[in-house]
């Protein structure tokens, strides 16, 4: 790279820095093509990290809209006992499970919660005349819609009365509804589930989609005339909704004390808080970005070589030029500020590339993919051009340093 002489400066005055960073423009430009190509490491670095991260923290924030959706101060008591946070082992492995009467004890001995639901969930055929769904089954307590956060919008919830007496009451989602009847009012029909007939109390309030379950395409019954349908005398697992966020600790304490002294001593079964859910959700998500970031840092690194690389080139090329500007008053800090300048003006270029295509890359996957939790934010802008600006002064600093360190007259003599 040729770059224009400067003007002759007083001895011991040092350069301006807009002046270099002039200087270190039409330095690249004079040598676009190669500049463009020194950059390419960098472009796809860069490009990488924008599309990868962006990708990550989306699906971050996606998720954890969703786990806020099912509530702060929820509690979820499975059967079985794991170490590990997250979801418990399935039922077949539990030796001693859960029950609509532990519920019961927990609701009388832990003041701390508003309410429990022992749930029990399973999959079943719901018909109504010549229309049939297979749907997800679930057998609640009457204070599930409380600590669940949901509602019946058309109709009305379970009653303690219906638990006790075993009621075949059926509440539906709307796709369920959709399904079934149609644009025919379902309140007072009879329907089948499993081949038991069911009188259907209430339709939910639509709930959408979460991670993936459609909320709407559920048949809620009694969790009593559930252990009939499926022939089962306990649950899938136990829900509970701490007073407030502050009570969430203590809850889990009264929770695993109560069970404990039921169980005669023993924890076989494993209390959740969402706090849990995304503890485990971040360790995986920040696992992945460190991987990306690690993936990203081989281009970025191949990049800042390249970089390297043609700046020692430049240096040979010029070095009767740095000759020149060494007599005419140029100092060793100002041919080195020189160098690596240029060094960082050539990686910002090709960051700002790699910015520009890794954000298109991140808009188009949102067009043709709207589900696509991706999402571009200024920290992963700041994020791209800090690598960019990291890799052109750590690559600029040797070739800088070389610049700085030739002889004036021996750099004037040099063909």
């Amino acid at each position: 790279m040729s770059a224009p002489a400067l003007e002759r400066r007083p001895a011991g005055r040092s350069i301006p820095l807009l002046e270099l960073v002039r200087v270190a423009l039409e330095a690249t430009a004079a040598n676009g093509a190669r500049s463009l190509l020194t950059t390419l490491g960098v472009v796809i670095g860069v490009a990488s990290v924008v599309v990868l991260v962006s990708l990550g923290d989306g699906v971050r924030s996606f998720l954890g809209e969703q786990f806020a959706g099912l509530g702060a101060d929820l509690i979820v008591v499975q059967p079985g006992h794991t170490e590990t946070s997250g979801f418990g082992p399935p039922l077949e492995n539990v030796q001693r499970p859960l029950t609509i009467a532990d519920s019961k004890v927990l609701a009388q001995r832990v003041p701390s919660v508003v309410g429990f639901s022992a749930d029990l969930v399973g999959g079943g055929t719901v018909s109504y005349l010549n229309r049939s769904r297979d749907v997800m089954v679930a057998g609640v307590g009457e204070r599930f819609w409380e600590v669940r956060g949901m509602r019946v919008e058309i109709g009305h919830p379970f009653s303690a009365d219906d638990e006790a007496a075993r009621r075949r009451y059926a509440i539906l989602g709307h796709t369920v509804v959709h399904e079934l009847f149609a644009d025919e009012n379902p309140l007072g029909k009879t329907i089948q589930i499993s081949g038991a007939p069911f009188l259907v109390v209430g339709v939910t309030a639509p709930k959408g989609r979460m991670l993936g379950f459609d909320l709407d395409d559920l048949a809620f019954v009694p969790v009593t005339a559930t252990e009939d349908l499926f022939n089962r005398d306990f649950v899938t697992e136990i829900l509970a909704k701490a007073r407030s966020h502050e009570d969430v600790g203590t809850a889990v304490a009264q929770i695993t004390d109560v069970l404990e002294r039921r169980h005669a001593g023993h924890q076989d079964f494993t209390v959740h808080t969402q706090q849990d859910l995304m503890g485990t959700f971040n360790r995986i998500a920040d696992t992945m970005a460190s991987v990306v970031l690690a993936i990203a840092s081989i281009s970025l690194v191949v990049g800042g070589i390249g970089i390297m690389n043609i700046m020692l080139v430049s240096v040979n090329e010029r070095t009767r030029e740095i000759g020149v500007r060494r007599a005419v008053g140029a100092r060793r800090s100002d041919i080195l500020a020189q160098f690596l300048i240029e060094s960082v003006v050539v990686s910002l270029i090709g960051g700002i590339i790699g910015l520009l295509l890794g954000t298109a890359v991140v808009l188009v996957a949102g067009l043709v993919l709207p589900s696509l939790p991706a999402r571009l934010s200024l920290w992963i802008v700041l994020l791209a051009f800090g690598f960019s600006a990291a890799v052109g002064v750590l690559s600029g600093v040797l070739p800088a340093r070389r610049a700085a360190s030739l002889d004036p007259v021996d750099a004037l003599r040099y063909e």
